[in-house]
């Protein structure tokens, strides 16, 4: 698929916002209009999470969850892109649930809104679910004593894509750098959570492949 004069969608949080880099013109989402003509829409909240909340966050922006705001994005597009996860590990309340949930209180049952609203608001369009990339902090210990992993949210996402035939690009597995090598989290992910521009460089290059592989 060629890229030039295709509308994409980012639907994401402080990465795809740009967090982390020294300019709007370092985001991988400007990279790739850059590169290759597309017209890209920028929908990246920073904090923000897949799954709706049980309790007020601390910051009120952070409850525009992904399931709510999928359905006031532009319409008509070519190409969207879901690209999020990381926050409902990192400081999400709503729990993981089961996977035939249906409401976005939980994460399972936020995936399962929010793919079925791809669908119905997006029929025609190509959808593809990116998975969070590593972090410095990949335990969380909850409230109740019990231990989760970003791994199993990325797994989950995997899972309910997979349920649904939504193409993932799996940067977990694939993007190429992570902070748990300290040479390479200085290089390219600083602070452990976002990437640089240099980051963001690499980001833009797989995306790109990887929509252009559909």
């Amino acid at each position: 698929m060629e890229l030039k004069n295709k509308k994409i969608l980012f639907l994401g949080d402080s990465i795809t916002e740009g967090v982390g880099t020294t300019g709007d013109d370092k985001r991988f989402t400007y990279l790739i209009e850059k590169n290759e003509g597309a017209l890209c829409r920028n929908y990246g909240i920073g904090g923000t999470r897949i799954a709706k909340q049980l309790k007020d966050s601390e910051k009120a922006i952070w409850d525009m969850d992904f399931c709510s705001r999928v359905q006031s994005m532009e319409k008509g597009a070519d190409i969207v892109v879901v690209f999020g996860g990381t926050n409902d590990f990192g400081h999400g309340d709503a729990p993981i649930g089961k996977p035939d949930d249906a409401t976005p209180e939980t994460f399972y049952g936020a995936l399962n809104f929010l793919y079925t609203k791809l669908y119905e608001i997006y029929p025609d369009a190509v959808k593809i679910i990116v998975t969070p990339i590593h972090r410095w902090q990949e335990n969380r210990i909850l409230e109740d004593g019990s231990t989760v992993t970003l791994k199993e949210y990325v797994d989950i996402i995997r899972e309910r894509a997979e349920f649904y035939s939504l193409p993932v690009l799996d940067l977990y597995a694939s993007l190429g750098f992570t902070p748990a090598v300290p040479e390479i989290m200085k290089k390219f992910i600083p602070d452990g959570l976002h990437p640089n521009d240099d980051g963001h460089v690499i980001l833009a290059k797989k995306l790109t492949a990887f929509i252009k592989s559909m």
